[in-house]
């Protein structure tokens, strides 16, 4: 029974809807920077060519997640000795806002000089630290907000939730902002709003300020709202304790199977899945050609089955628990990237040829439903799994070590689809270790437990 004291802990409906805010204000980061709008954009107007540029996105991702791989863990420690997670995320978001917002001097490289491609990819590496730190101490407030019963729908809640606000965001951009350089209308067939120049491309980088924008306005609940573990009392010993601790964590992993499994895994398939996000839009761009509407609208696709997919695998993670949902998920992830490495200009499915050219976009745009069901009830089911594993005191520290395994191939798999790309000179041929990342992510889950 669950005595009064026990249920003071728990946050008010309020505090709760207002956690779950951000992941409403976080989306529209990775929907529109990382996958749909400005990567895609970068590679085909900014870099030099779109090879080089496949291969210079990549390493940008790789340099933010050797950093984020290296830091996380000993701040999550940290910010578990002195108390409050809010100064830590209220930091890393001013990193995220200042990154995204510069990403609008990134202009094309007809008007642009070398220096534009490293503004844009610095500003990408600041922005993209600061977006996933917030995200690792926003995390670690779960299990002080709901009981453990509820956290797979809070999860899976809050993610739906983000992936109807990266849509709307998406489907605003695509309509007002984002205009075709050669015709100069968006997706409406309007004129860019605000004076917007099509030939510059002004819409596409102008996603970054307003992803800086938005997240600034909608992170503002949470700092209101949502309630915050106590500053501890002279902390500078419990500091240490703190990484003693982490220190104690991390040298007792392999006594820990079934933590230790589900760490590794996940670094596994979240890998596979962050770069099918960073690579997928690529992809469609500049091998099969899609112009950045296209890809948006595939973007579309993917955000409404994204949501439509965590909701429901958070209704499915407390009903049969988060590992058979996350299971599931990477397998159905796998077909989808299988799905789309099989599929050129000139055949699909790798021997079958295309007849009809609106093939490949209709092959491309199912699997990017299947990548956004799947791959949102596999972010939500992944938090509530990883709770599972550890005591809820150590929370901030278990989501920084989360955080550490997301990132610690996060910069191997970008660097090896730049070398795989760079020496086969064929972005088709560098997306190919994703599939491996994937399958072998949910082969490791064997070896997890969930709690009954």
């Amino acid at each position: 029974m669950t005595t009064n004291a026990q249920q003071t802990q728990y946050a008010s409906k309020k505090g709760v809807l207002s956690w779950m805010f951000f992941d409403w204000a976080a989306q529209p980061f990775h929907t529109l920077l990382i996958t749909f709008i400005f990567a895609p954009y970068f590679v085909a107007f900014v870099a030099p060519n779109a090879v080089d540029g496949q291969v210079m996105w990549g390493n940008a991702t790789a340099l933010a997640g050797f950093i984020i791989a290296i830091l996380a863990p000993v701040l999550g420690a940290v910010a578990d000795a002195s108390g409050p997670r809010k100064p830590w995320i209220a930091t890393f978001s001013f990193l995220a806002i200042m990154g995204a917002a510069a990403l609008y001097w990134a202009v094309p490289n007809s008007i642009g000089t070398p220096s534009t491609v490293t503004l844009a990819l610095g500003a990408f590496v600041i922005a993209l630290i600061g977006i996933e730190f917030a995200a690792v101490f926003t995390n670690a407030m779960m299990p002080t907000l709901v009981p453990r019963e509820e956290m797979g729908k809070l999860s899976g809640s809050g993610w739906a939730l983000g992936y109807v606000g990266g849509l709307i965001a998406l489907i605003f951009v695509l309509a007002t902002m984002s205009a075709n350089p050669e015709t100069g209308k968006t997706l409406l067939g309007l004129d860019p709003i605000f004076g917007m120049d099509a030939a510059t491309n002004e819409g596409d980088r102008a996603s970054g300020p307003l992803s800086a924008i938005w997240y600034l306005i909608f992170i503002i609940p949470l700092f209101l709202f949502t309630p915050d573990k106590k500053k501890i009392t002279s902390a500078k010993g419990k500091v240490a304790q703190g990484l003693k601790n982490l220190w104690n964590t991390i040298t007792s992993l392999p006594k820990r199977p079934s933590l230790f499994s589900f760490l590794f895994s996940s670094m596994l398939y979240r890998d596979g899945l962050n770069a099918l996000y960073a690579f997928g839009g690529i992809y469609a761009a500049t091998v099969l050609g899609l112009s950045i509407v296209q890809v948006g609208i595939f973007g579309i696709l993917a955000a409404f089955t994204g949501a439509i997919g965590a909701f429901i695998g958070g209704r499915l993670d407390a009903r049969f628990g988060p590992r058979p949902v996350v299971f599931v998920s990477c397998w159905l992830l796998v077909l989808a990237c299988t799905i789309i490495v099989s599929t050129t200009t000139e055949f699909t499915l790798f021997v079958v040829p295309i007849t009809n050219p609106s093939i490949p976009l209709i092959v491309f745009y199912i699997a990017g439903m299947l990548i956004g069901a799947a791959g949102g009830t596999l972010q939500a089911a992944s938090r509530t799994l990883l709770i599972d594993q550890v005591d809820k005191k150590d929370a901030t520290q278990a989501f920084g070590l989360y955080a550490l395994a997301g990132r610690a191939t996060a910069f191997i798999g970008p660097w090896a689809i730049a070398y795989v790309t760079a020496i086969s000179q064929s972005q088709r041929i560098g997306i190919t270790p994703v599939i491996a990342l994937l399958a072998l992510g949910a082969i490791g889950l064997f070896w997890v437990k969930a709690k009954e």
